[in-house]
């Protein structure tokens, strides 16, 4: 099995690395700068070692060497996945199998539009890119959990390969059949992210976050559809996450705070509030704080305004919450 990672960010760069460290034929899709350092080596940060991986990378997936064992792991977050897609389908076979291993619930259906043989995979992974280059792992001995199972439902022959292969590295990973439920599971908590990214580390488990939160729950609810419950995330975690710091320092933030950090003009909020957004007003249910959190997030990319621009407190009372406990 040959493993075709396209997007060699935090999680893709770190899930390339580890494949490529037990001996897995890895090839990494990348851009810009980032592209440019990594052929000279991807240096992973580790909170147990520090190295320079010569994984070979290209800037193009007509690139590849596409085998008919290669297997896609779509590392781009969501909303560059119709980037991706556009190289990916005049390039790869349309029999490649792609396992989104992305946030959200929306990749998977843009996937299976093109390619019949789609996977979903729910990431538990404490990641950081920041410098074109180096990744950054802020878990040991464990990196991270990686579940995932064929898209809408159930495990084959290739679900458990995968789960295999990512297993025997530093990584856990099961396959599952109702690998969706972990997803929506996972899109509540990612409903916390733009409040971190808006208002830095404060908001990560502040009331406003919470309020997010009780929206999407209340939201899947009505649209009926079934989440893996808190008390089931937290067995699947049990202690398998030892966060450590690595030699650049501790973890700071998650994926739409990077973003921020790092200026790239887009963030993902628009499929993970407006996933609950979307999903309120075809149901009939008010969401007006994940609205106002997808806005002046989208808002705060398009404008390169870093993280922490407002405070936890003032962002609370913006949202019409009253005054912040």
């Amino acid at each position: 099995m040959r493993f075709v990672v396209f997007g060699a960010g935090a999680i893709g760069g770190l899930v390339g690395a580890r494949l490529f460290q037990h001996g897995a034929d890895v090839t990494l899709v990348a851009r810009g700068d980032h592209a440019r350092a990594l052929a000279s080596g991807l240096i992973l940060e580790a909170p147990d070692e520090s190295v320079t991986l010569p994984i070979p990378v290209v800037t193009d997936a007509r690139d590849v060497d596409w085998t008919d064992d290669a297997v896609v792991l779509l590392g781009v977050k969501s909303q560059h996945t119709e980037d991706a897609l556009a190289q990916l389908v005049p390039s790869a076979p349309s029999g490649t199998p792609i396992v989104c291993m992305q946030n959200g619930v929306e990749n998977e259906r843009r996937v299976l539009r093109r390619f019949p043989h789609t996977y979903a995979m729910c990431v538990m992974c404490p990641a950081t890119h920041l410098r074109p280059g180096v990744i950054q792992a802020h878990s040991a001995p464990v990196s991270g959990l990686l579940d995932l199972g064929r898209y809408p439902s159930g495990v084959d022959y290739l679900a458990q390969e995968v789960a295999d292969a990512l297993d025997a590295t530093t990584f856990q990973s099961v396959a599952r059949p109702d690998i969706m439920r972990w997803k929506y599971r996972k899109l509540l908590m990612n409903l916390a992210n733009a409040v971190e990214a808006l208002c830095g580390p404060a908001g990560r488990g502040s009331a406003l976050a919470h309020e997010a939160q009780r929206e999407g729950s209340t939201v899947l609810e009505a649209a009926g559809i079934d989440v893996a419950s808190a008390e089931e995330d937290r067995i699947r975690r049990g202690d398998s996450l030892q966060m450590r710091t690595t030699s650049s320092g501790e973890w700071r933030g998650g994926s739409s705070w990077q973003s921020l950090v790092r200026g790239t003009g887009s963030i993902e909020a628009e499929f993970l509030n407006g996933e609950i957004v979307l999903l309120g007003a075809l149901h009939g249910v008010a969401t007006p704080v994940n609205a106002l959190l997808q806005r002046l997030a989208v808002e705060a990319a398009a404008q390169g305004s870093p993280p922490a621009t407002w405070g936890v407190e003032e962002l609370f009372v913006t949202a019409g919450l009253g005054t912040a406990p």
